[in-house]
């Protein structure tokens, strides 16, 4: 009999959160539980529900947190409960990933299972290295074998005989350990010496290290280089095409994990540009973005709308509330009339040209005083200005716009709301030395950020971190929190900062 409970095995990739399958992140999604182990990127986890559970189910050659029969259970449990599961194993869960024996529980226990393939490490790792595992030129044939058997066994279950000879280029999973053993074995069973090797640790990921030689020399180079598991060993020929297809590791922000503290909503844009130049983004919100506590006070700009000269738009959210406001009261577009629109930075613009509206200024430099500058010619005394904005913006920009005769209307047009959704993973990366930049946008995200790991602790967490900023006004937001800030922007949007970003790890790049 058939339970009502469905267990997903879901490869969750080799490292890259990107090589997540498209099917992979259907079944988190709906998923009740989250079931993974300790190679699974935490940005994936962010694909599960805010009410999943999530169980860490981390095994590592020091020790397991769950033994395997205590997974078996917990899968068992959680759908018997009549609950969906998604299993996430780093890598493919059939390529030694103990998928199949787990398939066998979940099917002798009459539960409901689908397996979900992802991208193996044993292919990943060496393209993000820049080695194919077949080339013409070089061998048509692959062997994916596993690392992890003892070396003392009386009978291997690896026909090395076959093995070095038979195939062009052999992959090792998880083999550090036994590398010497897997070396000692190729060779006395007719591989030779001069045989290229590259062993990759941590493939895809930032902290992707990459040691190359040949069957003679490759435990010396791996034992000076400190190489440990997690990592792949490449045996073959190909490994020669690494020094022309080496991709990945020559990407400008390769190996930099960058901490974005962003609202999720806007998150993913500077995310992407992060990662396709080779960094690893980790989202990590600060600040979330809510309508008004109380919406007197827009509504009462919104019912005399047409009374406006001037409406400043100081960021895409306050285009998005206040609109949005707008059409929730049934008013019309049109009753905007003669009012003339700001929009501070081109993001803003963009988003009040795409609603079919004439930006009639955008200023050069995005500080109070310089706006006020801008428009003083284009103001005169007793004029009205709207500003819809968030709840916490610094009172500068209305009181030098009011400095020039306006007529100022200061509104709320939306909430920043802190939000500490992962600090314990952060705090984690952080005191591991696995974060190597932080980037603020607002001065709210610095201030959320500082009191979601708490000021006592956030000199030494931050210690070695670069801290980058989109403006000035962030930036000494920053240095109040008792921050240094290595990098600000020079233009203040995202692209701007992302410039920063690259500039700053282009140059020294290093901490003192």
């Amino acid at each position: 009999m058939t339970t009502s409970g469905l267990v997903y095995l879901v490869g969750a990739g080799p490292g890259d959160a990107g090589l997540l399958t498209v099917k992979g992140v259907a079944c988190i999604q709906e998923a009740d539980v989250v079931v993974y182990d300790r190679l699974v990127n935490p940005r994936i986890l962010a694909h599960a529900r805010p009410e999943a559970e999530l169980v860490f189910a981390g095994k590592s050659p020091e020790g397991h947190t769950l033994t395997q029969d205590e997974i078996n259970a917990v899968l068992v449990n959680r759908a018997r409960q009549g609950l969906t599961v998604a299993r996430l194993k780093g890598g493919d869960p059939f390529v030694f990933g103990r998928g199949g024996e787990e398939a066998e529980v979940l099917a002798g226990h009459g539960i409901r299972f689908e397996v979900v393939p992802g991208v193996t490490s044993a292919v990943a790792a060496p393209a993000y290295a820049g080695i194919p595992l077949t080339h013409r030129d070089f061998t048509a044939s692959v062997a994916v074998i596993t690392g992890n058997e003892d070396p003392k066994k009386d009978e291997s279950a690896i026909a090395w005989d076959k093995l070095s000879t038979g195939a062009g280029t052999i992959v090792f999973l998880m083999g550090m350990a036994n590398l010497p053993d897997i070396v000692e074995h190729l060779v006395r069973h007719g591989r030779s010496g001069s045989t290229p090797v590259t062993v990759i640790r941590w493939g895809t990921l930032p902290e992707q290290e990459s040691v190359e030689g040949t069957l003679d020399d490759i435990v010396a180079r791996v034992r000076t280089a400190g190489l440990k598991n997690p990592a792949v060993i490449v045996v073959g020929e190909v490994c020669r095409m690494r020094a022309q297809l080496n991709w990945f590791e020559k990407k400008p922000l390769f190996g930099k994990r960058i901490l974005v503290t962003r609202s999720r909503e806007q998150a993913s844009a500077l995310s992407e540009k992060i990662n396709r130049l080779g960094g690893e983004a980790l989202e990590f919100p600060t600040i979330a973005i809510h309508p008004p506590a109380d919406f007197g006070p827009l509504d009462a700009s919104i019912d005399r709308i047409s009374d406006y000269d001037w409406v400043v738009f100081t960021s895409v959210n306050g285009v998005r509330h206040f609109f949005d406001r707008l059409r929730e009261r049934e008013r019309d577009v049109r009753e905007l009339g003669p009012a003339r629109l700001c929009a501070i930075g081109p993001r803003t613009r963009e988003a009040l040209t795409g609603r079919g509206l004439k930006v009639a200024y955008v200023p050069e430099e995005y500080r109070a005083e310089r706006i006020a500058e801008g428009m003083r010619a284009m103001l005169r005394p007793g004029e009205r200005v709207l500003l819809p904005r968030a709840d916490i913006a610094p009172p500068a920009l209305a009181k030098a716009l009011a400095r020039t005769g306006a007529v100022v209307d200061d509104v709320t047009a939306y909430r920043t709301v802190p939000v500490t959704g992962s600090t314990a993973l952060v705090r984690r990366l952080l005191a591991e030395g696995r974060v190597h930049a932080v980037t603020f946008t607002s001065s709210s995200t610095v201030q959320n950020f500082a009191g979601a790991l708490g000021m006592q602790d956030l000199q030494r967490l931050m210690a070695g971190v670069a801290v980058i900023c989109i403006g000035p006004v962030t930036a000494r937001k920053a240095a109040e929190m008792g921050l240094a800030v290595h990098a600000t922007a020079r233009e203040y949007t995202i692209d701007g900062l992302v410039a920063a970003i690259r500039n700053y790890f282009g140059g020294s790049g290093a901490i003192a």
